[in-house]
């Protein structure tokens, strides 16, 4: 069995579009689209490790709303278990650091992107949610 990492991601909306972030070259799954995140620390929950990982990579501050999957995927270098969550932009504007791209795409956009993996499950159901 491959070592579990626990991961979240945030699922920001504004009325019909949906914010995907693509990971930049050099970067773990870079070229691939992903709802912005990282790592859970030993000691937080993952509404906190979500709200300090968007401040780190987006330079924003983010209200944790409600969780929208949490789902398993099995890569080369690790087992991800990524859980998601309805997330909205409380203070500040997207300044990239982890990704070269960012952009608020409709649920069809959305769809047309290549997105990592442990992504599509959640993106399948935030696109029904549409």
């Amino acid at each position: 069995m491959s070592f579990v990492i626990r991961v979240v991601g945030a699922v920001f909306r504004a009325e019909d579009r949906i914010l995907a972030c693509r990971k930049a070259p050099g970067k773990s799954l870079a070229g691939y689209w992903e709802f912005p995140g990282g790592k859970i620390e030993a000691g937080e929950s993952p509404e906190e490790a979500l709200a300090r990982e968007i401040r780190e990579e987006l330079s924003v501050t983010a209200e944790v709303g409600s969780q929208v999957t949490t789902t398993t995927h099995k890569y080369d270098f690790a087992t991800i278990e990524l859980t998601t969550f309805w997330c909205t932009i409380s203070s500040g504007s997207p300044q990239l650091s982890d990704h070269d791209e960012a952009r608020w795409v409709t649920a069809a956009e959305a769809t047309e992107l290549t997105w990592a993996p442990a992504d599509v499950p959640a993106l399948k159901l935030v696109v029904d949610a549409l």
